[in-house]
Parts: structure tokens; C-alpha cells; sequence
């Protein structure tokens, strides 16, 4: 397709980040997700409350289990261990009721995460098919799809993983704060004060790895565009011997994407066993202030009022030491996660909150019955009669569309269609012929609405096409591109796609009128062959006769035929033009082609040189006029 400049790189839709500071506006946006999973939410908040107390008390029982049962025994001469069994089972009960609850709520948030991203997936597909052309034209399909691979994989370890871990950690360290001050304020303070100690360390590190875990999305999207493009590219690549230098490139790219991968993962990585060797720092600093303070008789200062700490004050407080650094630890770790996520989320918030295309027409296109009188009635049935609806008034489709002084630019101030006049009446087929870069294909595009025209008028049946419905206008208009898309299915699925409620008589008809209907009977199983691939396993030639035939399925009063025979052979076009010529019938049908040979029987011959009509007319008029179409045919039947 010949296009005019595109506004901005095709990479436009990435968002760089500078810094690794939490979105806390994509935060509370990804959070509302979650509010149709409340009450299992509701159930999620219990359990991990029920675990992180279960592993607080745990730990505080070792206290009682020491002082009151254990050291009691090793004193008596004939002990009994009833009471100790007692206790062991009431703890075994505990460590029981954590292990479940961690179960029930991991569990739990695997499947809400999912259900998550399947809304955010539909959400996404949903409002891209809204979105206009334009959108597309900038960025490349791997740069697309890794908004449904990449970031809704970073948005499901977040709620799955880092949320539930994130409220633990939390949780858990405000239980734990309250149980060592239960226990010993001494001893607490001096937590405390290792613990502003270890946040510093990890401030400074978690800072720079989410930078790299940032920059790790930013270049994980932008290789898997370029992977995209060489495998669909991979017959030019191999043609033009481009194997080194697209080996070349992708090694800068994977290589961008090593660093920042490396770097994020190294300083991550070293976060858990650096605070891990804290911990055991702070294990040994509490040990030896707690032996201090129990040989020496210090009063200890504690809520339950203990006057001096005991053997098993100490053991319990070295568990709770430890139960209060691998949370932070833990939150260290999933901030990492969550600032990822974040950058995940932002970009499908991006894609999401792109406008989407605008639509203020209100004339919509009907079925109607045409009585002898002339006059016309709206009905439900098709009758191979089509009416524009506006309003209360029906005016039949005849197909007569009027470009008339139209100025258009895909960017401001670089136009690419100059001062456009075009009349082409009904049944009249209208060849747009020129060199590549001359704008047919633009004009097209703006019948279409793909874009809207920035000055002039565009008439359909006389009315303004930007008071028509876009849906409306595009079922009016049949459209054959010179790159055929097949979808995975049948070939009766992929010919039905022009019109979803045809029959399969219908179906096969268009085949038979296009000539496509032969070759479908060879294939292994006709009409019910299975494509994979874009009809990998047919020629271009077929491919396109199946979209021809999708196109006359449609019945349209309008035919766009953008070098719809170009990838077909002479012979077979012949045999196609046949078909054509019949699908054209009664049509008004807009041409572009290289082949002259494809146009010289149109009513009107449109010549077109950088974005603008140079000569008008007729095969015979324009051969007489021995301009520029005069010279093209002359030289040679096909533009190059």
C-alpha cells in the first residue's frame, strides 16, 4: 500500500521511564480489578492474617514451651512429660492452621489472577479493534502483542505472588513488633536499630534494580518487534543475503536486553542473601545482648512485666528477630515485582486509554424494498436493495461517489494529496494508475474512512461520508488488498468472513463467480480444508482468489480493488479477470493497478503523480492525448 509519511517512529507507543518510583496511579487503577473478586479477597486478607499470626504465636510459644515446660523437667528426678506432649500438640495445631491458610490463599489468588488477566486480555482486544488505522501504522505487531505476553505476565506474578506476599510481609511485621515488645523493649530497640541499618542498604539497591527491571520491558518489547518483523520477513532476508546484518542487529538488541536483565537480576539477587547474612547478624547481636542482660541481671522492660529475661524470652526473641527481617527482606524482593508490574501495567493502561476511532455518524445503511412507484421501505430480510437511513428518510444506494478539491496529510503541514477531484457515477469503474508513493491507495483509505480528509469533500450518494456510520460505510464498500489476509479455519469460514450470516450456497456461488471455485474442489478437503499460517499451504495466486471471493460474498454496492491480480500470473488472470468482470457488474468499482493491461477497459483512467491528478480519461482519450499514460503504455504494460 502506498503511503504518505507517518507521524512519529514505529516505536512511538513505548513509554521510557526515568526513575523507578511506584505508579501509585497505576496502582490503584490495577487495583480495581480486584473489586469484583471481593469477597474472595475478603477470604484471601483471613487467611494470610491467620498465617502471619499463626507464625507470630508460634514463635512466642517457644517461650512458654522453654520457661514453663522444658527447663521445669530437667530438674525433676521422675518427670512427666504430659503436659509437654500437650503443648507440642497445641503448637503442631498452629504451625497446622498456618500451613493451610497459606494453601487456601496462594490457591485462591492464582485463580483470580487469572480471572484477572483474562478481563484485562478481553479489555485490551476489545478496545483494539476501535482503535483507527493509524494506530497500527506506528508500532509494530511484536511492540502489540507484547502487551498481551510480556506485561499481563508481570501484572499475574504481581497479584498472584507479590500482592499476597507484600500484605504478609506487612502483617507479619506488625504482628511481630508487638509480640518483641510484649517480650523485651531493650531487646527491640536494638532491632530497631539494626533494622534502619539494613533499610538503607536496601533502599540503595532496590533503587537502581527496578531501574533495570524498568528498562528490562522497555527492551524485552522492543526485541520481540524485531523478531516479529524477520520471521515475517524472512523470505527478503534470505533473498538479499540479509542474514548477517539482521544477526547484527538483533545482537544489539539482545544484547541491551542482557544488560538491563543482568544488572536488575544481579542486584536483586544479591538483596535476599545479603539481608539473610543480616538477619543472622542480628541473630548473633540479640544473643549476645540477651545473654548480657539475663548473666548480669539487667531488668528488663517488657509488657508482660517479665523482670528479668529468661532463657526462653531469648530463644523466642531470636525467632521473632528473624520473623522480623525476612519480611523485609520478602518486601525488598516483591517491590522489585511490583515496580515491573507497574511498567507492565502502564503500558496497557497506554494501550487502553488511546482514543479510540471517532464516529459521528448517524446515517446508517439498511435493507429495503423497492416498490414499482420507486418509493422505498425499510425491512429486515435482504433484498439485494441497500438504503442510506437518515433520519426518518431513505435514499437508495446507488454507489456515486464525489471526492471533490480534497487536501489530506498523514502529518500537519506535509500534504500527500493535493486539490483531489473525483466523479465516478454508478456501475462506473474508476482506475487510479501511477508510480508507487503517488497516493491511489490514500484516496482509497479516505473512502474508507481509514483517515479523515483534511479539506475538501467526499459525497456518497450525496451525502457527506463523515455523517455516515463507519460501520455502515465499510459494509457498503467490498475491499480486495494486494496483501491477502487468510485467517486459520476452512476456506467456507474465511470466505464467509465478508458476510458472517452467508450460507454455503452463498459462499460456493462467490467462489464459482470469481473462478476460485476449481481449485477449492482440489484441495484435500474442498471447502472444508483447513488453512493454518495465512494459507501458507496455498499459492499467492489462490490466496487471493479466496479473497476476492470473500469480497463478492459481501454483495457490496462499491468495489475498492487495491492491485487485487498483481501477485497473479498472466494466465490465471485472465481467468480471474472473467470472474471480475462479473463481480464488477453494476458496481461502481475503484481500480488500482500497475498492469495496464488490468485497466484499459475502465470508463475513466485517473493518472496520479505525486498526490495529484495529472490526466483524466478514457483508454482511447488518453492514448490521443499521448501524455504521460501514452508514455507508460507505451514503454511498458506494467508500472515499476
Amino acid at each position: 500500500m502506498s503511503r504518505g509519511p507517518m507521524p512519529g517512529p514505529r516505536g512511538g507507543g513505548r513509554q521510557m521511564y526515568s526513575g523507578a518510583k511506584l505508579d501509585t496511579a497505576t496502582a490503584a487503577r490495577v487495583l480495581t480489578y480486584l473489586k469484583p473478586y471481593r469477597i474472595r479477597m475478603i477470604f484471601v486478607v483471613i487467611c494470610i492474617l491467620v498465617s502471619s499470626l499463626a507464625s507470630v504465636a508460634s514463635s512466642l510459644f517457644m517461650r512458654g514451651l522453654i520457661d514453663d515446660y522444658i527447663a521445669p523437667l530437667l530438674l525433676e528426678a521422675s518427670p512427666v512429660y504430659t503436659g509437654l506432649l500437650q503443648a507440642i500438640t497445641t503448637m503442631a495445631c498452629i504451625f497446622a492452621a498456618g500451613i493451610f491458610s497459606s494453601y487456601f490463599y496462594n490457591r485462591t489468588m492464582a485463580v483470580v489472577a487469572q480471572n484477572i488477566l483474562k478481563d484485562v486480555r478481553d479489555q485490551m482486544f476489545e478496545h483494539m479493534q476501535t482503535l483507527p488505522v493509524s494506530y497500527f501504522d506506528q508500532r509494530t505487531h511484536g511492540e502489540v502483542m507484547s502487551h498481551y505476553t510480556n506485561d499481563t505476565d508481570t501484572l499475574r506474578q504481581m497479584i498472584s505472588q507479590s500482592l499476597p506476599n507484600l500484605f504478609s510481609s506487612v502483617i507479619s511485621m506488625a504482628a511481630v513488633f508487638v509480640s518483641m515488645i510484649h517480650l523485651s523493649i531493650w531487646l527491640t530497640l536494638v532491632t530497631l536499630a539494626f533494622t534502619g541499618l539494613v533499610l538503607i542498604i536496601m533502599k540503595k539497591l532496590a533503587g537502581k534494580s527496578s531501574t533495570y527491571f524498568v528498562k528490562q520491558q522497555e527492551s524485552l518489547a522492543d526485541i520481540n518487534g524485531y523478531i516479529e518483523e524477520m520471521i515475517n520477513g524472512l523470505k527478503v532476508v534470505k533473498v538479499f543475503c540479509h542474514e548477517e546484518k539482521a544477526q547484527e542487529n538483533f545482537d544489539e538488541k539482545n544484547e541491551s536486553l542482557r544488560d538491563s536483565w543482568t544488572r536488575a537480576n544481579i542486584l536483586a539477587n544479591i538483596i535476599m542473601p545479603l539481608m539473610g547474612n543480616l538477619g543472622y547478624v542480628l541473630y548473633v547481636v540479640i544473643a549476645i545482648v540477651g545473654g548480657f542482660m539475663g548473666i548480669a541481671g539487667v531488668p528488663n522492660l517488657s509488657v508482660m512485666g517479665e523482670p528479668t529475661v529468661t532463657l526462653g524470652t531469648i530463644a523466642s526473641f531470636l525467632i521473632l528477630s528473624r520473623n522480623f527481617i525476612n519480611p523485609i527482606t520478602q518486601v525488598s524482593q516483591q517491590l522489585n515485582s511490583v515496580i515491573m508490574a507497574m511498567a507492565g501495567a502502564s503500558r496497557i493502561f497506554k494501550l487502553l486509554d488511546e482514543p479510540g476511532e471517532e464516529d459521528h455518524g448517524t446515517v446508517t445503511l439498511v435493507n429495503a424494498h423497492k416498490a414499482e412507484d420507486g418509493t422505498l421501505t425499510e425491512c429486515k430480510e435482504h433484498t439485494g436493495t441497500w438504503a442510506w437511513k437518515d433520519g426518518e428518510e431513505l435514499v437508495e444506494v446507488r454507489g456515486k461517489i464525489n471526492l471533490t478539491e480534497v487536501d489530506f496529510g498523514y502529518v500537519d503541514d506535509v500534504m500527500v494529496l493535493h486539490d483531489i477531484t473525483v466523479y465516478a457515477e454508478p456501475g462506473q469503474k474508476v482506475a487510479l494508475v501511477g508510480a508507487t508513493g503517488a497516493g491511489k491507495t490514500t484516496i482509497t483509505n479516505l473512502i474508507n474512512r481509514f483517515y479523515d480528509i483534511d479539506d475538501g469533500k467526499i459525497l456518497y450518494d450525496g451525502i457527506e461520508i463523515n455523517r455516515i456510520r463507519k460501520e455502515d460505510l465499510r459494509r457498503s464498500l467490498g475491499v480486495v488488498l494486494q496483501d491477502v489476509n487468510l485467517f486459520t479455519g476452512t476456506v467456507m469460514e474465511n470466505i464467509r468472513y465478508g458476510k458472517l450470516d452467508a450460507t454455503d450456497e452463498e459462499c460456493i456461488a462467490a467462489a464459482k463467480l470469481v473462478n476460485a471455485d476449481g481449485f477449492i474442489r482440489m484441495l484435500p478437503k474442498g471447502y472444508n480444508t483447513i488453512l493454518e499460517g495465512d494459507g501458507s499451504g496455498l499459492s499467492q495466486g489462490q490466496r487471493q482468489l479466496i479473497s476476492i471471493a470473500r469480497a463478492a460474498v459481501a454483495d457490496p454496492p462499491v468495489m475498492i480493488l487495491d492491485e487485487a491480480t498483481s501477485s497473479i500470473d498472466t494466465r490465471t488472470e485472465s481467468i480471474v479477470q472473467r470472474g471480475m468482470d462479473n463481480l464488477m457488474h453494476g458496481r461502481t468499482v475503484f481500480v488500482i493497478a500497475h498492469r495496464l493491461s488490468t485497466v484499459q477497459n475502465s470508463d475513466v483512467i485517473m493518472v496520479m503523480e505525486n498526490g495529484r491528478i495529472i490526466e483524466r480519461g478514457d483508454h482511447n482519450r488518453l492514448i490521443e492525448e499521448k501524455g504521460k499514460y501514452y508514455q507508460l503504455y507505451m514503454g511498458a504494460f506494467e508500472l515499476e
